[in-house]
C-alpha cells in the first residue's frame, strides 16, 4: 500500500465553517488544515495545487501530495497571490467536463461552469490519483447528486451503483 504525503488545505479564515465541504475532514490524520493569514504552511515541494489555468492533473502525479485553497473565489485569489514565490510547488487543473452540484451564485469566479465545492475537487483529485475516495464525500449534503451528475453513480431501484470513471 503506497502512502502519500498528507493533503494540505488552506482555509481563508472568514471561511463559514457550516457551509464549508471540507469542515467534515479535520479529524482525519491525512488531512493537515492551515487558516490563513495566521498560520505559516509548510514546505510545498513535491506538491500540486489545483488551479483553473493549468496542466492537468494525471496519473504521473499520483506520488505528489495535493494542496488545495480554500475559500470564495475572491479570497482564493487574494491568498494565491501571497504564497511563497517562486513557488515550491506544481498547478494542475482537472478536466474541464466536470460539473458542481453545489447550489451556489458564482459572481466572482473566472469560469462559472468550471467552479467546484472544494470537495468535488478533492475527490476528483483523488480519483484521477488513483488514491481512496472512501469517506470524502461522507459529510456532503450534494454528494449524491454531485455523483450522479458526473456520470460516476447510476440510480437503480433502491439504491446507487458506483460507474467506473473513464478519463
Amino acid at each position: 500500500m503506497l502512502i502519500f504525503p498528507p493533503t494540505i488545505i488552506l482555509r481563508h479564515r472568514k471561511e463559514n465553517l457550516k457551509k464549508c465541504t471540507l469542515h467534515p475532514l479535520e479529524k482525519r490524520s491525512d488531512f493537515l488544515f492551515f487558516t490563513y493569514p495566521k498560520d505559516t504552511l509548510p514546505s510545498l515541494q513535491g506538491y500540486v495545487l489545483l488551479n483553473l489555468d493549468a496542466p492537468p492533473l494525471s496519473q504521473e502525479d499520483a506520488a505528489k501530495g495535493i494542496f488545495l485553497i480554500d475559500g470564495t473565489w475572491r479570497h482564493a485569489n487574494t491568498m494565491w497571490r501571497t504564497l511563497p514565490q517562486p513557488a515550491l510547488f506544481e498547478t494542475r487543473s482537472l478536466p474541464k467536463c466536470f460539473q458542481t452540484a453545489y447550489p451556489r451564485r458564482q459572481e466572482d469566479c473566472p469560469d462559472p461552469k468550471r467552479g467546484l465545492a472544494s470537495i468535488e475537487a478533492l475527490f476528483l483529485a483523488y480519483h484521477i490519483l488513483g488514491r481512496d475516495t472512501e469517506g470524502l464525500l461522507d459529510g456532503y449534503y450534494w454528494a449524491g447528486d454531485f455523483l450522479a451528475k458526473n456520470n460516476f453513480i447510476k440510480p437503480s431501484s433502491n439504491h446507487l451503483d458506483l460507474l467506473t470513471f473513464m478519463a
